[in-house]
């Protein structure tokens, strides 16, 4: 990734929430165009970071996942022990200016490996109320808060590598209780879906 003007939203930040946003511009184009701009990038400026990034992935020599965010990233804003299960690892976190109530993390398992990346509230960030389908709004809560509010849910399996879905029951304004499947991109909600 290449480093921005510090003067920049977003300083260095910037190509990674370009990527970010890449991934989530097919549910929510409008969303991520309007981030775009609050950016101050083009759609080639979108194009090309996210070409960036691939080619980071891809490459014969690609870092460790791990090693590849913190170059992207630089320090991690905070590095907290997390217990997965019976194992114990790292949970490192970075704020990103589009999302200034979430923080991107890296789980970290004892080997270096990444087990997870994705988007989490912000310890200090007040949580979403949700109660009813009406508050399920794209890029308003994370997976594991949708999962929380509507237990029991079930996890569902993605279209890439960076989406989840999670299907659960939830009331309407009126109560009316419907099976809902929701889809996460980077653990951000993107879209809801009534099953009939």
């Amino acid at each position: 990734m290449v480093p921005r003007e510090p003067g920049t939203m977003g300083g260095m930040y910037v190509d990674f929430q370009l990527v970010l946003l890449r991934r989530m511009a097919d549910h929510n184009p409008d969303l991520v165009e309007d981030a775009r701009r609050t950016l101050g990038a083009s759609m080639a400026d979108m194009r090309e970071a996210n070409k960036r990034w691939q080619a980071m992935v891809r490459s014969p020599r690609a870092r460790s996942a791990a090693a590849r965010y913190r170059s992207a990233l630089g320090e991690p804003e905070t590095v907290l022990p997390h217990r997965l299960g019976d194992v114990d690892c790292e949970a490192r976190r970075w704020a990103l200016p589009l999302w200034p109530d979430l923080r991107f993390e890296v789980l970290v398992g004892p080997d270096g490996g990444v087990w997870n990346e994705w988007l989490v509230r912000a310890p200090d960030a007040p949580a979403p109320r949700l109660r009813t389908l009406a508050d399920l709004a794209p890029w308003s809560c994370t997976v594991d808060e949708v999962a929380r509010a509507f237990a029991p849910a079930r996890p569902l399996e993605g279209t890439a590598p960076t989406r989840w879905g999670l299907a659960f029951t939830a009331p309407d304004a009126d109560g009316v209780r419907h099976e809902v499947v929701a889809e996460f991109t980077w653990g951000l909600l993107q879209r809801t879906a009534v099953i009939v």
